[in-house]
């Protein structure tokens, strides 16, 4: 007789995989007037359907983008080839901007993908859990050599992304459904970097160019201070900086490491 969490992760393949099952699921389910390959393709269809579901809430842009067939289509592809890890389904669909930008058929609409990294991070900033923001001033305590190696790491309720076409514009008409707006907008190549704050009143939208994108990416990765801050940085990034500490863009510091 199999173990429970064996015939749990046989569960879960049949389900994911919509093949035959296992034949240990067979030993166990029986068949009835509903044969077990039935059975399974009914619960699968339960789960495809959840899944499908979730990424609609998340993507409500790209839906609308594509039309709902077309998405439902793109969706259960994903949802076979990259399946939820938890039941928890607010954080799952991490990887299908990329999976998007190698969809053959989305290849005619190239800013689809930065459209569903833009609605990816939103979703991020708005379910992050809270967490204490950085004081400032708390800085002012630290010696000279401990400010120079100190590690940044960005709020929870903060996501950076690097775009490479106007996907806020089409983002902003597409939820509107202002059609002027979406037929004005220049879908052409725009390198640039979002930043994307959860604040009281929703959600805070700042675009960076090329320095700012990168100097605040460093940053958020946690390298120290004095690799960022050269002698030859452009002033604007040390205003930036500061913007960053005063709008709570920060959790607590990563201690300096030796």
């Amino acid at each position: 007789m199999p173990t429970l969490p064996e015939l749990q992760a046989a569960f879960g393949h049949a389900l994911q995989s919509g093949g035959a099952p296992e034949p240990m699921l067979g030993d166990v389910i029986q068949d009835g007037p509903i044969s077990v390959v039935e059975r399974l393709a009914i619960h699968r269809g339960t789960f495809i359907a959840g899944a499908v579901g979730a990424l609609r809430l998340t993507f409500p842009a790209v839906e609308r983008l594509v039309g709902a067939d077309f998405f439902e289509g793109a969706a259960t592809a994903f949802i076979e080839a990259a399946p939820p890890s938890s039941a928890w389904l607010d954080d799952y669909g991490a990887g299908f901007a990329a999976f998007l930008e190698g969809l053959a058929p989305a290849r005619p609409l190239p800013y689809l993908a930065d459209v569903a990294r833009l609605e990816w991070a939103a979703s991020r900033a708005a379910h992050a859990p809270d967490a204490p923001v950085l004081d400032p001033g708390s800085l002012a305590t630290l010696s000279v050599e401990a400010q120079a190696l100190l590690r940044l790491a960005a709020h929870p309720a903060v996501q950076l992304i690097a775009l490479s076409y106007p996907a806020e514009a089409i983002w902003r008409a597409v939820l509107a459904e202002d059609e002027a707006g979406l037929g004005a907008t220049r879908i052409v190549a725009d390198p640039h970097w979002l930043l994307l704050q959860r604040a009281s009143d929703g959600l805070a939208l700042r675009r960076l160019d090329e320095a700012e994108g990168a100097f605040t990416a460093g940053l958020f990765a946690g390298r120290p201070l004095c690799e960022l801050l050269t002698p030859d940085m452009p002033p604007g990034l040390l205003a930036l900086l500061a913007e960053h500490l005063a709008q709570g863009r920060f959790a607590a510091p990563i201690a300096p490491r030796a």
